[in-house]
């Protein structure tokens, strides 16, 4: 048990199917962690009518996620938690890095103003689920089912049999599309023997989680901490950074061979964890444990994420290290990338063969992620006395040699993916200023609207175009035969919604002139751009965003 959290237990109501046939649904999610739960909200805001269901009857127990980053904040923002998630989190942007006391690198999340979320949000991960299981029962389409275990899958060309098992019975169901969401052991990827690749790191951390006893501190306590042979501490690293309730987590790099019982114990956790905290200045502050457990970690992928008409989310396809906060964030685009496709399909709106590029794209993302989540793990923990040679080098010339200090690594931290090579774009057909190229997230901005002073809440649910000024009186009837919504920006026509570019940033990020257009997809990554209006432009991009 925490002192600062009390787990809620939640209800396993029984299944209508137990004692009946099969029953043949639409989709069927497994996992209720944050990731199922985002593809389960998702999809049921786009009336799929899912079902999700999960082993468990309650949150996440123990010390896993913590940092939530701005792209995640504004996926959860569409989902209904965004405002939840930063009311309780502690938000931060900048991060120090420092070898033994002296700090040879500092990074700025967010150094451009004109953005409604910030850099990041620590908060742990139970409440994220919690609100997320709140938001859930909010939406009669979304079936979520407690205490129903998954015992066997079976893959087919129309779908997936899936046996459940619950107290009241067992049950069957046939799933027309199946997403796996069942975390980083995936009982049902390990059962059908599907593959994934990569590399176990030989190192053990431990975490700590801490409750110290003193007032909220000031704001410029909140950025994230990380240190290079600490003096605190006798191994390679450490870091430390505050999470909500005034519970701070520290993790120590220990070393492979380090007894993961004997480090766990508190006669050996607690004096570091003091003098971690007299080095900060908080020498007259008590704490008490929450939380410690020691964990290795993996960076490997599926080679697959789709399987037909089974598709793998989150730690079920991929794996990384904790260190760059690019687990949940990377599984919860995962769903943002997946549900819009899926919904489509399912509406009979886009061939099935669209659900390819959501493998394309979240592959690449993976890739991305493990890369640099072993570069980061490789400058921590070099393998070599050369790679230590440099490494140090690195470090003593970072403080004063700015060239260097890019090549600090303390852990690249979560940014979204640009699918710049994704099948689904409309290649630039000129030059741009804009760096809203095709495939790159859509930046917020401030505005003036009927949905409120930011950008992103104005593109809606499903695909939408960006005009820039008012459309002449053709224009206008051409935009409004388009099976889009089209958003106004600077512009006035009637049957229009307009919003006003109010510090002109939507018009530099995008580098587009008055007339010019931007087609972002449901999942706000940019499908193309153009300098001027053609209709049968437009809907080729759409076409070819569509799969078609």
């Amino acid at each position: 048990m925490l002192s600062t959290y009390t787990w809620p237990k939640f209800q396993a109501s029984p299944a209508p199917e137990v004692g009946g046939p099969v029953r043949r649904v639409p989709l069927v999610i497994v996992g209720a962690g944050p990731v199922g739960l985002c593809a389960g909200i998702d999809a049921a805001q786009r009336g799929l009518q899912p079902i999700l269901l999960d082993d468990d009857d309650t949150v996440s127990v123990g010390s896993r996620g913590v940092c939530y980053a701005k792209r995640t904040l504004e996926i959860l923002d569409r989902l209904g938690t965004g405002q939840r998630v930063l009311d309780k989190g502690v938000t931060w942007n900048v991060g120090r890095t420092f070898e033994g006391e002296r700090e040879v690198f500092s990074f700025d999340l967010l150094p451009e103003s004109g953005h409604q979320r910030p850099g990041m949000v620590n908060l742990q991960q139970y409440y994220l689920e919690e609100y997320l299981v709140d938001r859930a029962r909010d939406l009669p389409a979304l079936d979520l089912r407690w205490k129903h275990k998954v015992v066997s899958v079976e893959a087919r060309d129309d779908g997936a049999i899936v046996q459940v098992e619950t107290a009241q019975g067992p049950y069957t169901l046939h799933a027309d599309w199946l997403i796996v969401a069942d975390g980083a052991r995936s009982p049902i990827r390990r059962a059908m023997g599907l593959d994934i690749e990569g590399h176990v790191f030989q190192d053990r951390f431990l975490i700590a989680d801490v409750v110290l006893d003193a007032e909220p501190f000031p704001l410029d306590k909140t950025e994230r901490r990380f240190w290079f042979h600490p003096t605190f501490f006798a191994g390679q690293s450490a870091l430390m950074h505050r999470q909500a309730d005034d519970v701070w987590r520290l993790d120590f790099q220990l070393g492979w061979e380090a007894d993961p019982e004997a480090e766990k114990q508190p006669e050996r956790v607690e004096p570091r964890i003091r003098q971690a905290l007299d080095q900060q200045g908080f020498a007259h502050i008590g704490f008490k444990l929450e939380w410690v457990s020691v964990y290795t970690f993996q960076c490997r992928r599926m080679t697959d994420f789709r399987h037909g008409r089974l598709l793998f989310v989150g730690d079920a396809a991929h794996q990384v290290s904790p260190f760059g906060a690019r687990g949940a964030n990377s599984g919860i685009q995962d769903t943002d990338n997946l549900v819009w496709k899926l919904a489509a399909v399912i509406r009979g709106e886009a061939p099935e063969s669209l659900l390819d590029s959501y493998a394309f794209e979240r592959e690449l993302a993976a890739d991305e992620n493990i890369l640099n989540s072993t570069r980061a793990t490789d400058f921590m923990t070099p393998k070599s006395r050369a790679a230590q040679t440099l490494r140090d080098a690195v470090l003593s010339l970072a403080a004063t040699v700015p060239g260097v200090r890019a090549l600090v690594n303390s852990g690249r931290l979560s940014v979204p993916s640009t699918y710049g090579d994704s099948p689904l774009n409309t290649p630039d057909g000129e030059a741009f200023d804009g760096w809203m190229q095709p495939g790159a997230p859509m930046d917020d901005a401030p505005v003036q609207g009927p949905r409120g002073s930011w950008l992103l809440p104005h593109l809606g649910e499903g695909f939408a175009l960006l005009y820039f000024g008012t459309p002449d009186a053709a224009m206008q009837t051409a935009l409004k035969a388009l099976p889009l919504a089209t958003l106004l920006v600077d512009g006035e026509a009637a049957g229009f919604t307009t919003v006003k570019d109010v510090e002109g940033l939507v018009a530099r990020r995008c580098g587009l002139p008055p007339g010019g257009c931007l087609l972002v997809r449901p999942d706000q990554h940019v499908a193309a751009r153009w300098r001027a209006f053609d209709a049968d432009a437009v809907r080729s991009a759409l076409a070819r965003a569509t799969g078609h």
